[in-house]
């Protein structure tokens, strides 16, 4: 099993390389950050842009891998997203993966002044967000034209480092996103069932994404895929464990290796923020990332 990290983009650079290089002097294999304009309780405080600080970690790293998790159309467009992922492949010598979900509510969702949209809407959209990215970052020249995107004689050469394109990290639940994770993720990313995240119980959320795992099998099946071949990552923080597992390294083994018999391959851990939903002791975080893997082999 796999150990990566979430940063999110709240330091001014001059501290936040630190933290970017010391996530890749711990060994974490990934390091992420949200791509979001700002979050929930981080709204009114500092919050800088996904793709200039994954530029910025790129040039301050060496083998770390780097992404998001996730974008979102929210606020993107696929033709533009795809010269700016090109060239963040290119300026990180290939170690770029793409989170991508369907976007929430709330501020991202209206922030370029547009009305909300349905959850169908919303599904739609990402549908189609997925496949023209996919081709963007695939093809040298793309002309497209759907309900919600299009692109014209958009060129993208020569195309990402990574061949054929950039791993994608598909984030579903529903049956239609499942469907985009099977057929364009070289991942697929859970956070848990968002219903059991305040009542539940950690014993329900491990059944509750035991089927989703098995969902996600039944529907790459259905497209002549084998999801055993996929990576399956779960970003912590959000099952109703919340911060427990951080509290020491046999909890956390503890909850990994829960997870891990479920098939998962990666577990995505917060980078700690005091005063925060993601508070947890520095040192214990790093004993984590520095022992955790080892005892998960």
């Amino acid at each position: 099993m796999r150990l990566s990290t979430v940063i999110l983009p709240i330091h001014r650079w001059g501290e936040g390389q630190k933290v970017w290089q010391r996530a890749e002097d711990l060994g974490f294999h990934t390091a992420y950050t949200y791509d979001h304009l700002s979050w929930r309780t981080f709204r009114d405080g500092p919050w800088f842009g996904a793709v200039p600080t994954l530029t910025a970690a790129a040039t301050a790293t060496r083998s770390l891998r780097l992404g998001t998790l996730v974008t979102s159309p929210n606020f993107r467009h696929p033709v533009t997203l795809a010269k700016e992922l090109i060239s963040l492949d290119d300026i990180s010598g290939g170690r770029i993966t793409l989170g991508i979900g369907g976007g929430g509510t709330g501020f991202d969702a209206t922030a370029l002044g547009q009305e909300p949209w349905t959850p169908r809407e919303r599904a739609d959209r990402f549908a189609e967000f997925v496949a023209l990215l996919d081709r963007l970052l695939t093809e040298d020249s793309v002309s497209y034209t759907g309900d919600h995107y299009s692109a014209h004689e958009a060129r993208n050469i020569p195309g990402c480092l990574q061949r054929p394109r950039l791993p994608f990290a598909v984030a579903a639940t529903g049956p239609r996103g499942m469907r985009l994770a099977a057929r364009y993720g070289q991942a697929w990313v859970t956070t848990g069932d968002p219903k059991l995240s305040e009542t539940g119980t950690p014993e329900q959320s491990v059944q509750a994404i035991r089927g989703q795992v098995e969902r996600l099998a039944d529907t790459a099946a259905a497209l002549g895929r084998d999801a055993a071949r996929m990576d399956k990552m779960l970003l912590t923080g959000f099952t109703p464990d919340r911060g427990r597992p951080l509290e020491s390294l046999d909890a956390f083994v503890d909850f990994a290796g829960r997870h891990a018999e479920l098939g998962f391959t990666d577990i995505v851990i917060h980078w700690p923020i005091p005063d925060s939903d993601f508070a947890a002791d520095q040192k214990v975080f790093e004993r984590i990332a520095m022992e955790a893997p080892t005892q998960l082999e």
